[in-house]
């Protein structure tokens, strides 16, 4: 399996990496399976964090028993102190069964860790990198200002961001950068949260930039296998992939909910990452799963939103997030008018 260099880290990891936070939603006995068979397939990258439950602790087990040096973890805190990520590494080490963690990433913050602050988030990953319980420091990313930010710091060896075939100019900027400062890039949202549906054309999109490392989300054995026969069959770009990457650009251009989920908790218990996306999610997958009885109450759930605007603040991507959850509801009760008894 090819692997690349992740920037000045010098790890050397699969192109194509096992993303973690999905095991959480599965039987541990099914992720120990999952996880184990991946590795038998030839990759060697898994990234997980803190805050993903028990997906740390799935990953542990299943990776317990092959050669240490043979694989490479990923994972993060997001704490906002020393003391906190101390206490959240010192975790990670025990749900991973391991004595070190190859790349701690500082996870979403919305600016970045002082490291001249002795008491700040920094000063717990240089200590534990001092004492061996970490290799290499990273930063992930929602926020294109605090990307560009951690990439002049000079601070980080590599970043986590969202990278798909949707992705802007500005944003395509970003790897770009990460090349010229020799900084890893891990591309997360590699299937834009599930509104790309054509495999092949996602690994060929990120065929095209060798610098890039997508991690999948993987929780099915299906998906598993289909990542790991693309990656046998190595298809390049084409130009019938080219038209469906054009045909998706144009059918998502403009302003689309990511289902990074920053936006939540929300107050009247919307579902706001799948809400919000709603109109896509009924025209580019299945709709029937989303005619049930209890996919309805969850959609009208918009109509308790109380208006505090307390997702719209926190969307990482400046989304006018209520008005664009009514404008769901609408079009879900028109799909679902048409269509219910289809279903």
């Amino acid at each position: 399996m090819e692997k690349v260099r992740l920037g000045r880290t010098e790890l050397m990891v699969t192109k194509t990496a096992f993303g973690a936070l999905p095991i959480q939603r599965i039987p541990k006995a099914d992720a120990v399976k999952l996880v184990r068979r991946a590795v038998e397939g030839g990759i060697n990258y898994f990234d997980t964090a803190n805050m993903y439950t028990d997906s740390e602790e799935k990953l542990g087990e299943a990776l317990e028993g092959f050669p240490r040096q043979d694989v490479i973890i990923s994972t993060k805190s997001g704490g906002g102190d020393k003391k906190t990520v101390l206490a959240h590494i010192e975790q990670s080490l025990r749900s991973l069964r391991t004595d070190y963690i190859d790349l701690f990433q500082f996870h979403n913050p919305a600016v970045l860790p002082d490291p001249d602050d002795p008491e700040g988030p920094f000063a717990a990953a240089l200590e534990m990198k001092e004492k061996g319980y970490i290799r290499h420091i990273g930063i992930t990313n929602h926020r294109l200002l605090v990307a560009r930010e951690a990439i002049a710091s000079g601070n980080f060896e590599t970043l986590q961001f969202p990278f798909c075939y949707l992705t802007t100019e500005k944003e395509l900027g970003l790897v770009e950068d990460c090349a010229r400062a020799d900084m890893g890039y891990i591309a997360m949202k590699g299937l834009s949260g599930g509104l790309l549906s054509n495999a092949e054309a996602c690994y060929a999109f990120m065929r095209e930039y060798p610098n890039v490392v997508p991690i999948w989300g993987i929780q099915h054995q299906w998906e598993l296998d289909q990542w790991l026969e693309l990656t046998r069959r190595d298809p390049h770009m084409t130009p019938e992939l080219q038209a469906v990457i054009e045909a998706d650009r144009k059918d998502l251009a403009g302003s689309f909910c990511r289902s990074c989920g920053y936006c939540l908790p929300c107050a009247a218990g919307i579902d706001i990452p799948q809400a919000a996306r709603m109109s896509a999610l009924l025209r580019r997958s299945p709709y029937q799963r989303y005619m049930t009885g209890e996919w309805y109450q969850k959609m009208h759930r918009i109509e308790d939103c109380v208006r505090c605007n307390a997702c719209k603040s926190r969307c990482p991507y400046g989304l006018d997030t209520p008005n664009l959850l009514v404008e769901m509801l609408k079009d879900y009760d028109a799909f679902y008018a048409e269509h219910h008894n289809d279903a």
